[in-house]
């Protein structure tokens, strides 16, 4: 039987783990190890300088084998394939992000770190993610069709794959387009707003980004937004 690893990066209690954990059920042999607590935008990093405890969790879904992992996303990955299940996986899968990762995003996605980490251990690694409006019509209704079709691609050194769902309605979705090129665009244009200043000079900031919607051909970044499932390719370092 084959064996699934999943992980994420918006915690072990998120919607969209459950909704990953129980599609993958139809594929394999499903195990879980997941931030105990959410861990979005900090990409590839790991914990070296301190210890990482992982333990049973009571998942919300029948016969998936479930750990919460102090550590990173990335972390879940190294130690839930190398020290947690009885033998590699043959495959990985990351999310459902809450939240498209496209674009320049992709930097800070620790949803595609989790899943780099996955081909550095040398295995096909997939990442998913989803808007953020709360209609999941598309991604329920394709997100077994996608899984079925790209856990059958062959593991190839230095890239993953990932998906983007669309947060639309079935009767506005407008197609999978596949083969995207990962945008040097933005969905959000980077500032900070100051809430605090310091007798010292110093200042207290938070991010207050300005959303903004371009449309783009060819890219992941324009295939949601002409609401469309978008599948890619992303390079890992070094390949």
């Amino acid at each position: 039987m084959r064996r699934i690893f999943i992980t994420n990066d918006d915690g072990i209690d998120s919607d969209g783990l459950k909704r990953l954990a129980e599609a993958a059920r139809d594929f394999g042999e499903v195990w879980v190890v997941s931030p105990e607590k959410q861990r979005s935008a900090v990409s590839h990093s790991i914990l070296l300088r301190e210890p990482i405890e992982v333990h049973p969790y009571d998942f919300p879904v029948e016969g998936v084998h479930a750990f919460s992992c102090s550590g990173m996303p990335a972390d879940c990955v190294r130690v839930g394939t190398l020290n947690i299940m009885p033998g590699p996986p043959d495959v990985v899968f990351t999310g459902i992000n809450f939240g498209y990762n496209t674009a320049t995003d992709l930097q800070y996605s620790a949803t595609a770190g989790a899943a780099m980490e996955g081909e550095f251990q040398g295995y096909l690694s997939i990442a998913f993610s989803e808007g953020t409006g709360g209609c999941h019509e598309v991604t329920d209704r394709y997100l077994k069709e996608i899984m079925a079709e790209l856990a059958e691609k062959p593991y190839v050194p230095g890239q993953i794959y990932n998906v983007n769902f669309p947060d639309c309605r079935l009767s506005e979705f407008n197609g999978i387009r596949y083969d995207r090129k990962v945008s040097r665009r933005s969905f959000f244009v980077d500032r900070y707003r100051a809430i605090e200043e310091f007798p010292d000079g110093g200042v207290k900031l938070v991010v207050n980004d300005k959303h903004m919607v371009i449309p783009e051909e060819g890219t992941d970044y324009g295939a949601v937004i002409d609401r469309c499932i978008s599948i890619g390719i992303v390079k890992n370092i070094g390949s």
